[in-house]
């Protein structure tokens, strides 16, 4: 069976995307050494067909630059990363946004200042709401 095309940015995309968004513009190069310091070695071919992926997928666009291609993201970090929570928001919790903060929160990974930001911004939510 072929394996189903992520509509989001899978583990490795998020990767790549993440080494975009922290430097702006980047080359096949750029990426390499980002990652190769992560402790991520991967081959220039490896490299080039993943960002080619997020091109085609419409994360990146990319210019000619020399020999090879400049690649700059074409959807900022907070938009991806919603697209990605809204996903999982349908897939796993079946869109019931509370039984996916409930699952959050029985996790146990949350410290008191995560819990209080959280609240905050309940809070906060509220009061737009109310205007």
């Amino acid at each position: 069976m072929a394996r189903r095309k992520s509509r989001t940015l899978t583990e490795v995309e998020l990767e790549f995307m993440q080494v975009v968004w922290k430097a702006g513009e980047v080359t096949t190069e750029d990426v390499m050494k980002a990652l190769a310091s992560q402790g991520r070695h991967l081959s220039d071919g490896s490299v080039r067909k993943m960002l080619s992926i997020l091109v085609r997928k419409g994360y990146l666009s990319r210019r000619r630059l020399g020999r090879g291609f400049l690649y700059k993201a074409r959807v900022d970090e907070r938009e991806a990363t919603k697209k990605m929570v809204t996903d999982l928001l349908k897939r796993a919790f079946d869109g019931q946004a509370a039984l996916m903060v409930a699952t959050l929160l029985e996790s146990r990974t949350l410290c008191k200042k995560d819990i209080e930001e959280i609240k905050r911004l309940i809070a906060s939510r509220d009061k737009e709401k109310a205007r």
